[in-house]
């Protein structure tokens, strides 16, 4: 990287985090409910709260057309794969499956993976088994209203102090242009190739994460932002493994990633 680009870089994460500092909580924040009846009220009354924040009208008026999303709140209440064990999940997920085209696809597209593993130190075996497991290298994105399913959960009382940061990051994401009111994702709003959740994007998005480079490149952004060492070890107990910790919170999904990454990379 050069003297030019590592400046931009450093510009790009000092403004993203000066949006990520704008966007917590206040202790006027929009009653939380367990059910569709107050989503309405509850819409106006934050929508009041992000005109204050400085979102722009066309972005609020787009947050007032949000739907309730029935089928959010059932696949946020249903993660009962989680719960399995590490064999189980991996029988669930189609591990075998992941790790053959994993492989495959590391030889295919070979340069690409070794220009990222230059720049941020990741190999290509827990990007690509991070990949395969979120959507299926590509093919599983989700068809939810972005927005809409944000907005249910920013509302509904399980974690609403999570999703109003993530609504406030989808909203200045809007704003921007980055991402449009129709935008589609998975169940918890999640987008793009790796899946990505909105304050994510803000912090360690590298373009249009619909296309696999850029999605990759983004999520080996995160691990390296999350202390991810070149060269270093991967496994439970190693030091990189906190880096996939910091992706995802579920044990038993850390533990496939390690493990289907170690295949991918040419491990037992």
């Amino acid at each position: 990287m050069t003297g030019s680009r590592e400046l931009a870089t450093a510009a790009a994460i000092v403004a993203a985090l000066a949006v990520l500092l704008c966007l917590g909580t206040n202790a006027d924040a929009a009653q939380c409910g367990s059910g569709p009846a107050g989503f309405e009220a509850w819409k106006r009354e934050f929508a009041e709260e992000a005109r204050a924040k400085g979102i722009g009208a066309s972005t609020i008026a787009a947050l007032t057309q949000a739907n309730y999303a029935s089928a959010t709140i059932a696949a946020d209440r249903g993660q009962r794969s989680f719960g399995l064990s590490l064999d189980q999940f991996l029988a669930k997920r189609g591990a075998s499956t992941i790790v053959a085209r994993g492989r495959s696809l590391k030889q295919s597209q070979a340069a690409l993976f070794a220009s990222i593993q230059q720049r941020y130190g990741v190999p290509p075996g827990p990007l690509i088994a991070i990949w395969g497991m979120e959507t299926g290298f590509g093919s599983q994105r989700g068809n939810q209203n972005m927005l809409s399913s944000i907005a249910t959960l920013a509302y509904d009382c399980r974690r609403p102090e999570f999703f109003t940061e993530q609504l406030y990051a989808t909203l200045h994401l809007i704003d921007r242009g980055a991402l449009s009111p129709g935008t589609r994702g998975s169940m918890h709003g999640e987008v793009g190739q790796t899946q990505f959740m909105p304050k994510n994007i803000l912090a360690y998005g590298t373009g249009n994460l619909d296309v696999a480079a850029n999605a990759l490149s983004s999520t080996a952004n995160f691990l390296k932002a999350h202390g991810w060492r070149a060269g270093a070890g991967y496994q439970p107990g190693e030091p990189n493994f906190a880096a996939i910790e910091a992706w995802n919170a579920a044990s038993v999904y850390q533990r496939a990633i390690a493990l289907m990454g170690r295949q991918i990379d040419g491990g037992e």
